[in-house]
């Protein structure tokens, strides 16, 4: 790998960790209800409230809209803050990402470091970052209105971008650090792997989905217990809602049924796939990436029913979508390894 190489990743991966960081702030910013506390968007606004007479303004702002209204009628001031300061925090860091990212770039790109074809790769990153705070505050306005709760689906559709966005960094430096060539799946050794390997993430990533959707409707709250819900395999509800297809989008019980089961069987198939992988493969990167996947879909498996027994605690609601975050990258290191033989 050339110095400027090197010095790209370090970036990127600066990059990764802020955007990793952002996405646990985001969760948390959910499960502490301080996503509707900033009520306006002001793209170059940068400072917080800085004395009493701007902490009351804000504070009048936010009396003005449902959330305040339905939910937190006679809330302190001390109480404001305490939400304001998680939503300003996210805000600030995704602005924060966005400068970290533009100055280097346009350093390394005067001085001509970026080599031929990473430079369209970068520039669509920015754009989808630029595209990612607008889809923020798409969401946030969706909560701004009679219901004060930010629709599911602006929510997991900001989610899914945020997924995306963090496969696409990492799989850039991926292919800086490696550096060996891509091999196309028709001239695999492995094709049935290269392919079982893409079916594998499209149902991490439909099970991440549907975990949004659990978030979205605040579904973790019922059912508190594992493995049955309410005292039985297929609770009574789940298919309440009419029509029948607004249920896995709607209905809070089909909803956090769907993602237990889709949990299940997608642990359930990555345990098989870091098994068969472990006995199947010599290559050394191949073995570590199976290892990566064994473990952090244990942990997750974990975490999520510990969340769901414990109602959704902040702490482990943050740590569970860290822990999606990273079995994902640990399966995009083993697509990654695998798209080299």
């Amino acid at each position: 790998m050339s110095d400027n190489d090197r010095a790209i990743v370090r970036w990127l991966l600066l990059c990764l960790l802020l955007v990793f960081a952002m996405m646990i702030l985001g969760a948390v910013t959910r499960l502490t209800d301080s996503g509707l506390s900033m009520v306006t968007w002001h793209p170059t606004g940068v400072l917080p409230p800085l004395n009493s007479d701007q902490w009351m303004a804000e504070f009048e702002l936010y009396r003005q809209f449902p959330e305040y209204q339905i939910l937190n009628r006679g809330m302190t001031l001390d109480s404001f803050k305490s939400i304001y300061w998680f939503e300003y925090s996210h805000r600030m860091l995704g602005r924060l990402i966005g400068l970290v990212f533009l100055l280097p770039f346009c350093y390394f790109w005067l001085r001509k470091m970026i080599k031929p074809g990473l430079a369209p790769r970068l520039v669509i990153m920015f754009l989808l970052g630029g595209l990612q705070g607008m889809l923020g505050w798409y969401m946030v306005q969706s909560g701004l209105v009679s219901n004060p709760q930010v629709s599911q689906y602006r929510l997991t559709a900001h989610l899914l971008t945020a997924i995306l966005i963090y496969g696409f960094i990492l799989w850039t430096i991926l292919n800086l650090v490696v550096g060996d060539s891509y091999c196309r799946v028709a001239d695999s050794k492995v094709p049935g792997w290269r392919k079982a390997s893409l079916g594998l993430a499209s149902l991490v990533l439909l099970t991440i989905v549907s975990g949004g959707f659990v978030a979205g409707l605040n579904a973790g709250l019922i059912f508190n217990t594992f493995p049955l819900m309410g005292g039985k395999l297929i609770p009574e509800g789940i298919g309440a809602l009419s029509p029948w297809f607004l249920n896995p989008l709607e209905n809070m019980v089909s909803v956090q049924f769907n993602h237990r089961w889709l949990a299940i069987t997608t642990g359930i198939f990555l345990l098989v796939w870091y098994i068969r992988g472990r006995s199947f493969f010599d290559d050394a990167r191949l073995q570590r990436s199976f290892k990566l996947i064994g473990m952090m879909v244990i942990i997750q498996l974990v975490l999520g029913i510990a969340t769901l027994l414990m109602q959704v605690p902040v702490v482990l609601g943050a740590l569970h979508q860290a822990g999606a975050l990273l079995l994902f990258s640990a399966l995009l290191f083993n697509i990654h390894a695998l798209s080299r033989v």
